[in-house]
């Protein structure tokens, strides 16, 4: 049996004086203009409504009541997460009851339209496009109970926040299971509930989620949406939520444990999702595809199989949004196009362009990441109620170079990667762009990564630009050893001529907006916050480990002089160019001389 500690939130000292000033529950009605999206502020709660130590963080149109805030945390920056759920229900919401003939109505909403920011769509910039009127369905508001809307179930619901958002902020609910092992979260979840009036619609549950997914496989006791939003990996989980999600249901499915997924442990990663991780620059992309292909190799074990609607990678965690369904021809559709054995391409055993030997990492997930019509009418919503959501700027950035990347082509390269590699100045992302697009081959950036040249350009092609960059700006090739990759590559003549003058198209929409694509760190160690302990509170000293010990030796060494204290590797294997200058030792161990431990 899987357990789980409760996640508990830590609140800054200015959030709570703040909070305590405005600690008044949300109503149910639309906030009025010239709030930004936020209820205005009414007459606090009596202080009966409140226990001793108590204090109340407002987000979205949700008041959460808690505990001591001097053993909990907040993490402000997942406020974009939880944003960028209630936008993705909100839609699919819209489209599974319009099915029904019920329309849903969003606070703020006022028309419907459609924002092209594509460059494959014949659009200019903020050019919109009107979506068709959806007369004659009976009207669903937020707060209301639908009946024939959506079950929702929160797995790991903590202090029940997203929940009550989903409540407060998402129309066409039938019924919300906000869900977490510990007693004292359920019983915070239903005082929560109670504190923002959405008990109609939210009922608090103190199970293993496990278990609770296992028990809910049956066809009329599966949950329309799952969401799970574990501390570090899904694995656990992973199993019951593709059973427990109904045909043609959604599953939001949230990974912190980046580390493993980018390659820092490949082993670990196999153990957990059946994959191998590689220590590459496109790392993030690759830990999309790992968790996706995990979710359909999971699903196609009981004749089912996803179809992905949208995959970030942002901040510290990745965020994946799929529909899962139920067919078995589909199923046999995972493997190979067709039904036999998938053959591969031939490769040699060392690269032909570095003479480097190859990394093997995966199987990964090679389809579409998104999907782009269903992204954009996310995007049309965010875009038309920009009030409804505290970080719209940033969902509407992430969206449009959602929309704007090449869905056929897996994984990236970086430009500064590139270059480095034969160590030659970096040419501007414009430059790089437009001598693809001058080669005739497609080119896009990615929301995964700020540096990112997505393209179905051949490796071949794109080591071609680099040579003929490097001519351009030539480097010291004297200095450049036999072996390395950077000699290799320089040593062949490039077969293409390329041409770096600036083209108009190689400079996406999204670029020219100036969209928050890529926003800064908000504070010092903003990243995930501490593992709860079984019994409450956090883990002690975290933050002062993290400061010691990452990208950092725990024994600083302030004198070169004692790097001759420690082997050099390369000269042990022999590819030491630096002779005596070497700041390492080249002092080979004599046989015998080990100390002797008994």
């Amino acid at each position: 049996m899987w357990l789980r500690a409760t996640r508990r939130l830590r609140l800054p000292t200015r959030f709570i004086q703040t909070f305590r000033r405005t600690m008044n529950p949300p109503t149910h009605e639309p906030a009025t203009s010239g709030t930004n999206g936020r209820d205005t502020e009414q007459d606090a709660p009596p202080e009966a409504a409140l226990m001793p130590g108590e204090t109340v963080v407002r987000e979205g149109r949700a008041a959460i009541l808690f505990p001591n805030a001097n053993e909990v945390f907040y993490n402000p920056v997942q406020e974009f997460n939880r944003d960028l759920t209630c936008a993705v229900i909100t839609e699919f919401a819209r489209e599974t009851l319009a099915q029904k003939g019920v329309r849903v109505v969003v606070p703020g909403e006022r028309e419907r339209v459609v924002v092209c920011v594509s460059e494959n769509k014949e659009s200019t910039d903020g050019q919109v496009v009107k979506d068709e009127e959806e007369d004659g369905l009976a009207s669903i508001s937020v707060g209301e109970q639908c009946q024939q809307g959506l079950r929702i179930l929160e797995g790991l619901a903590a202090s029940g926040l997203r929940s009550v958002r989903f409540a407060l902020e998402v129309p066409g609910i039938r019924s919300i299971t906000a869900n977490d092992f510990s007693a004292r979260a359920a019983s915070l979840i239903a005082r929560n509930a109670n504190f923002n009036k959405v008990s109609h619609l939210l009922q608090a549950s103190q199970r293993d989620a496990s278990m609770l997914m296992y028990e809910s496989r049956g066809r009329k006791e599966r949950y329309d949406v799952i969401d799970l939003d574990p501390y570090g990996s899904p694995s656990p989980f992973l199993d019951a939520a593709v059973q427990a999600v109904g045909d043609g249901g959604l599953l939001c499915i949230t990974c912190t444990d980046m580390a493993v997924m980018a390659g820092n442990s490949g082993e670990t990663c196999y153990s957990k999702y059946g994959s191998v991780s590689i220590k590459a620059k496109f790392c993030h992309e690759m830990a999309l595809r790992i968790i996706l292909h995990s979710l359909d190799q999971r699903a196609a074990v009981y004749q089912r199989y996803i179809e992905p609607l949208l995959s970030v990678s942002v901040d510290f965690y990745i965020r994946v949004f799929i529909k899962v369904h139920t067919g078995q021809a589909t199923v046999k559709n995972s493997a190979s196009m067709k039904y036999s054995a998938a053959t591969g391409p031939p490769v040699q055993e060392n690269c032909q362009h570095c003479g480097q030997k190859h990394q093997l990492g995966g199987p990964i997930w090679a389809e579409q990441l998104h999907d782009v019509p269903f992204v954009q009418k996310v995007l049309s919503a965010v875009s038309s109620n920009p009030t409804r959501f505290g970080t719209s700027k940033r969902i509407e950035g992430v969206l449009s170079m959602v929309t704007e990347e090449l869905q056929d082509v897996p994984l990236y390269y970086t430009l500064d990667h590139l270059s480095s590699t034969v160590h030659c100045n970096t040419p501007s992302m414009l430059q790089f762009r437009s001598a693809l697009l001058h080669a005739g081959h497609r080119v896009s950036l990615s929301h995964a990564c700020k540096n990112a040249v997505k393209t179905d350009a051949p490796s071949r092609v794109m080591w071609d630009l680099v040579r003929c960059w490097e001519k351009i700006n030539p480097v010291k090739r004297e200095r450049l050893s036999e072996t390395s990759p950077a000699f290799h590559i320089l040593s062949t003549e490039p077969l293409l001529q390329a041409c770096f003058d600036l083209r108009e198209d190689a400079n996406p929409q999204s670029r020219r907006r100036h969209l928050t694509r890529f926003q800064e760190n908000p504070q010092a160690n903003w990243g995930p916050k501490a593992r709860a302990k079984a019994g409450g509170g956090l883990s002690s000293g975290l933050e002062d480990r993290r400061k010691r010990f990452q990208n950092k030796r725990k024994l600083q060494i302030t004198d070169s002089a004692q790097l001759k204290n420690f082997p050099c590797k390369k000269f042990r294997k022999g590819t030491c160019t630096h002779g005596e200058e070497c700041c390492f030792s080249h002092e080979l161990e004599q046989p015998g001389t080990e100390e002797k431990v008994d």
